[in-house]
């Protein structure tokens, strides 16, 4: 049995839900997301929240219920409250800044990278070692967030490169002469 599947999710003031078949689609404040439930689980909207059951008792439907029941309650958290991601950049030279609808990095390469902004994303660099990524949709911050890390990830000698906010990073002693 799914522990987090059994939790309906809530749906909060100023939330509207709605379940067409498979289909749920939620608006908010910050925009409106839809999903789209697998066919082994099953999905009812009663009495201001949402409710997911498996259809049957085999392995796939109970390892869906409770990613699909994830799922939506990350897109009705987004939709009312959104999603925020902070980088760290570690290293001399080694900066950001947004310039029009790019994140232009220079990250210790020959040139500097552009990373192109996608829409219903915000990114914002308080300081140039800083990079905020905000939005409504947590798998689309994630992968972002990932891409940009991908760049120049930390490396374990000096602590180089991008690394997510208060990520710890093993850091390895080096050679000794």
């Amino acid at each position: 049995m799914s522990r987090v599947g059994k939790k309906p999710v809530p749906v909060p003031a100023g939330v509207t839900a709605k379940v067409d078949g498979q289909k749920v689609a939620v608006k908010g404040a910050k925009g409106e997301l839809s999903f789209v439930v697998p066919e082994d689980v099953a999905v009812v909207l009663d009495d201001g929240s949402i409710k997911v059951d498996p259809r049957n008792d085999s392995k796939r439907a109970r390892a869906l219920w409770g990613t699909s029941r994830a799922m939506i309650s990350n897109i009705v958290l987004g939709v009312s409250k959104g999603f925020e991601r902070k980088l760290e950049i570690t290293g001399v030279g080694y900066k950001a800044a947004v310039v029009g609808k790019n994140l232009q990095m220079s990250l210790g390469y020959s040139h500097d990278i552009n990373y192109p902004i996608p829409d219903g994303v915000a990114i914002v660099t308080p300081k140039p070692t800083e990079i905020n990524i905000a939005g409504i949709d947590k798998r689309q911050i994630g992968q972002i967030a990932a891409e940009i890390r991908a760049f120049r990830g930390p490396e374990p000698y000096k602590g180089k490169g991008v690394r997510y906010a208060g990520e710890f990073i093993f850091r390895k002693e080096g050679k000794k002469k």
